[in-house]
């Protein structure tokens, strides 16, 4: 019965696995065509707006923006309730996500999510909500506010919304082919007429026009009493109040669309972009294993902080920049980045803290040399079941556990226990898209964060105040249905943090912060699902920034340590560049996983042999050498020997590179631990095998092989004359008359 109980098990296992592997999580938008607004993309936003005959007020929202998860059915709402006021207003949506969208967002000056914006005739915008109400009327008013503000022509479309005049109504039916005209006196901060004019804008043979209550003779000539109030002429002369049970929008335009021969035209149809599916690729499905992170979710936080959020603000001045400034450092100083990556913090930390200037352009920043992240985002651990969820929120949490974590380490007991909070706190105020959440998030700093007294409580305070969010964002339309908000870590993965005082249960922060040691460790860090192809396009980039930037790194490091000097007293980390280079060096290699090679049987030779490959890095400049003193050398033949040299040589100067190195040992079928236990290896077999390659230069395998073979014969050759005349000796001492002292 076990027997066959795990069988089941195995089988239902692997069509769980075959299904997640064919399966992807879809790559939905929060808006679709089936809405009554236009899902613009970045391709099709200017051909819809500009020169449009429409005003357009279009949402700039970001896929992964709680608010804007949150705000997407009051959205949706709105373009239900104002769908008759098209053409003269459309409402249309894009997702600033979208790798394609991020610079046209930039460009339109977008910093937070949601964001409204009105567009004219000559494309200039107006910032009309960062922070959109729920209900529908506020967002009404404003958009009408906006509109009517707006400094362009008038859209051609657009009926006019301004108050009408007695001579206008006197001559209206001379001038208008129409049987109807309502008017409705309205007080002056009342939108009731205009929504009834844009309500009515579709339909034909009836004109809607509104009286102001301070218009002394319109309100005289018709006897107006009460405001709101409407009155309904007819071109044969006659005149009549509206009977309607309320004085509301609704029960006006009811009343008005079933008055005899009143009819939707078809006068204000316009050619217009149809609305499209997004054209987005089904994000294949990635297994991960909760109890590890992965290196492809905190490489993509980085580049999407550094590379799209920081991105948005054209110019960098005053605490923004500061802001920017310190969020690099802890990168730089904490971050188990791999080599690669950690030279690039590095680099722009070292350039960051270099910039003396109060207003820098975002331009320059992205030009830093030897500063190159990778350009995409790959989530694996924080991967949503759909596009919206997860993703770049997840990792960022992610990303500051991880770093409260590395701070409590021996490299971090200088610095202050705000350190890496203060930065997070900045980083959060200043450039996180969600302003919302960035609003939440700083209450909360606000409440207690200055209390934090140690390393060790600022890993705790960060876990208590996610747990916070969780338990806020639980079961909102912000939640993956897949991966429920819970309280974290389960007892599932911890149970130790798990306890019960009187009858309740209750937390054990002790057990806490020894889970978060352990979790939040470099040796938990996984590779899988990092791109070859990216690693290629690094070793490319990063060989032609180093033979442009190496005399420009000389300058720099001298200065280092007198700009340290100076940023010590104002920085709460401390420390020098030399100091923070050599503390990110002992961070990389000693704390990852690095299991035992000689237990890999059947991948052992192949192991060694990588490892001996990248034990030949450090060789470069007595190969280089060797080649010069080779190619001076006129009286030398091309041999074989020669031949092979000059491939060794080719063949190293390709594995010069350490990302290189990286991508061959990939190739090699090892998976992410075995190749940072290989690459660990690199120090110790340098040392052993220098100065046999020294020695060995300008030799082939087959020439030291001969020489081995050679010095092993001759020494036998001699070892047996000695032996020989040895025992010839002796002998002729033994015979008779040999003679004798």
């Amino acid at each position: 019965m076990a027997k066959r109980r795990s069988c089941s098990e195995l089988l239902q296992a692997a069509l769980l696995l075959a299904a997640s592997a064919f399966s992807g999580a879809p790559a939905l938008s929060l808006y679709s065509p089936s809405d009554p607004l236009t899902v613009l993309q970045a391709d099709t936003l200017e051909r819809s707006i500009f020169n449009s005959s429409s005003a357009w007020v279009v949402e700039f929202y970001a896929s992964w923006c709680g608010h804007c998860i949150h705000f997407a059915p009051t959205w949706r709402a709105l373009a239900n309730d104002i769908q008759e006021w098209r053409p003269a207003l459309r409402l249309g949506v894009l997702d600033c996500a979208e790798a394609s969208s991020q610079k046209v967002c930039s460009e339109f000056g977008i910093t937070g999510f949601p964001t409204l914006k009105v567009k004219g005739m000559d494309g200039a915008g107006i910032q009309i909500l960062a922070h959109s109400e729920a209900t529908l009327q506020p967002l009404r008013h404003s958009i009408i506010t906006s509109v009517e503000r707006h400094e362009d022509v008038w859209p051609p479309a657009c009926p006019p919304l301004e108050p009408t005049s007695l001579a206008e109504v006197r001559g209206f039916f001379q001038a208008n082919n129409v049987t109807y005209l309502a008017l409705i006196f309205e007080k002056a901060d009342s939108f009731m007429g205009r929504e009834v004019i844009l309500d009515m804008l579709q339909y034909e043979n009836i004109a809607v026009r509104r009286v102001l209550s301070s218009d002394e003779e319109m309100v005289k000539k018709y006897d107006v009493a009460t405001f709101p109030s409407a009155y309904l002429l007819t071109s044969n002369g006659s005149c009549s109040r509206i009977p309607v049970h309320l004085e509301e929008r609704s029960f006006y335009t009811f009343f008005l669309r079933r008055l005899p021969d009143i009819v939707r035209g078809t006068s204000y149809n316009l050619t217009v972009i149809p609305d499209t599916e997004p054209r987005t690729t089904p994000t294949p499905w990635r297994v991960a294993d909760s109890s590890k992170l992965y290196m492809a979710d905190l490489e993509s936080v980085l580049h999407y902080t550094l590379r799209v959020e920081v991105a948005r603000f054209s110019d960098l001045r005053g605490e923004r920049l500061t802001a920017l400034k310190r969020y690099v450092s802890v990168l730089a100083k904490y971050f188990p980045a791999r080599p690669s990556v950690r030279n690039v913090l590095r680099n722009l930390n070292r350039w960051l803290r270099g910039v003396k200037e109060r207003d820098l352009p975002y331009s320059a920043v992205e030009a830093v040399p030897n500063a190159r992240l990778m350009n995409r985002t790959i989530w694996v651990g924080c991967q949503g079941s759909q596009s919206q969820f997860r993703g770049y929120p997840c990792s960022l949490w992610l990303l500051f556990h991880l770093l409260t974590v590395q701070a409590t380490l021996p490299k971090g007991q200088n610095a202050s226990p705000l350190e890496v909070l203060s930065a997070m706190r900045e980083y959060v105020r200043f450039f996180f898209g969600c302003r919302d959440c960035a609003e939440h998030f700083e209450g909360m700093a606000a409440e207690s964060m200055d209390k934090v007294k140690s390393r060790d409580e600022a890993v705790v305070w960060l876990w208590s105040r996610h747990n916070r969010v969780n338990a806020r964002i639980a079961g909102t339309t912000s939640e993956d249905p897949k991966f429920p908000k819970l309280q974290w870590p389960p007892p599932s993965m911890c149970p130790a943090c798990h306890k019960k005082f009187n009858g309740q249960q209750v937390w054990d922060e002790g057990a806490v912060l020894s889970f978060f040691k352990a979790h939040f460790s470099p040796s938990n860090i996984y590779l899988d699902y990092i791109p070859p192809e990216e690693v290629r396009s690094a070793r490319r980039g990063r060989n032609t920034e180093e033979k442009e930037g190496v005399t420009d790194g000389k300058q720099e490091d001298g200065r280092e340590a007198e700009e340290e000097g100076e940023e010590r007293t104002g920085r709460p980390e401390g420390g020098t560049v030399e100091s923070e280079i050599r503390g990110s060096e002992r961070r990389t290699s000693p704390d990852l996983h690095r299991p035992s090679i000689v237990k890999m049987n059947p991948r052992t030779r192949e192991l060694e042999e990588g490892i001996v490959d990248l034990d030949s890095f450090s060789e470069q400049h007595y190969r280089s050498k060797a080649l010069k003193a080779a190619a001076a050398s006129k009286s030398r033949r091309l041999s074989k020997r020669d031949t092979m040299l000059q491939l060794m040589a080719d063949d190293h100067h390709q594995a010069s590179d350490y990302d290189a190195a990286w991508e061959r040992l990939r190739r090699k079928g090892l998976d992410g631990q075995q190749l940072l236990s290989a690459m660990g290896e690199e120090e110790g077999g340098t040392l052993r095998n220098q100065w046999f390659r020294i020695l060995g230069v300008g030799f082939s395998r087959l020439d030291v092989s001969l020489c081995i073979v050679l010095y092993f014969l001759s020494s036998m050759c001699l070892l047996g004359m000695y032996t020989f005349f040895r025992m010839h000796m002796r002998y002729r001492k033994g015979r008779p008359g040999f003679p004798t002292a």
